[in-house]
């Protein structure tokens, strides 16, 4: 087996160098002469090549997401005042046996109790047992206190109660059906020419009303209407 000598260069010798790397454009002369054109040509044809590459690249990126998507949703805090109407108050005339008649303004869903507490309550000389102190009232109604031992007057013409728009007017003291007659009934509300003389007749052949729940019995007179006449009749 040879040995294999340690080889040094000799003195004089110049060292081999690598060959530097070619440029750009020493590699596209190259080509150009490998395939017969221009380095002017390969530029342009690398130019459009990279157009083209951009054109695709714009045409498949993805689509933008809409404004109302994109944009942060925002809940609206602003609240929405409410506007309430205050109810309109009363205004009422009380007449009869009590210490202030006239004109007194009171709140809305006010009472005969109500009224006759604006007006300074019961002279000494008033019938109190025949007031309906619950019965509601509405706005231009008058109330009539009768004397003791007085037959309160019939309510006015036309009237339709207590609690109704027109503001007709109504007695405070209650109706009896045992003892009203015809023109009475009819003042009534609901109550017709026709709807008192059916009370009347029930009146006489059952011998009277014995409570005010009867007047259901008489033609005429349902549920809601005896709602509506209980609080101004009694027996």
């Amino acid at each position: 087996m040879s040995e294999i000598s340690d080889v040094s260069p000799r003195e004089g010798d110049v060292p081999i160098r690598p060959q530097p790397p070619r440029s750009w454009r020493e590699r596209i002369e190259q080509v150009a002469d490998a395939t017969g054109t221009s380095p002017g040509r390969i530029g342009l044809g690398a130019a459009l090549a990279l157009v083209a590459l951009l054109g695709v690249a714009w045409l498949v990126r993805p689509a933008a997401a809409p404004p109302e998507v994109a944009l942060p949703f925002t809940a609206s805090t602003v609240a929405t005042p409410l506007t309430t109407t205050a109810p309109a108050p009363l205004v009422v005339h009380v007449a009869g046996a009590v210490i202030t008649p006239g004109l007194h303004e009171l709140a809305a869903g006010a009472r005969v109790a109500d009224a006759l507490a604006a007006a300074g309550g019961l002279r000494p000389d008033a019938d109190a047992t025949s007031i309906n102190l619950a019965a509601p009232l509405s706005d231009g109604t008058r109330l009539y206190v009768p004397v003791a031992g007085e037959v309160p007057p019939p309510v006015a013409l036309g009237a339709t109660g207590p609690g109704s728009a027109s503001g007709a007017d109504f007695p405070a003291a209650a109706v009896n059906l045992n003892t009203a007659d015809e023109k009475e009934l009819d003042g009534l509300p609901g109550v017709g020419p026709a709807t008192a003389a059916a009370i009347i007749t029930y009146r006489q052949e059952a011998g009277g009303f014995a409570s005010v729940d009867e007047l259901l019995d008489v033609p005429g007179i349902g549920d809601a209407k005896l709602e509506q006449l209980r609080p101004l009749v009694t027996v």
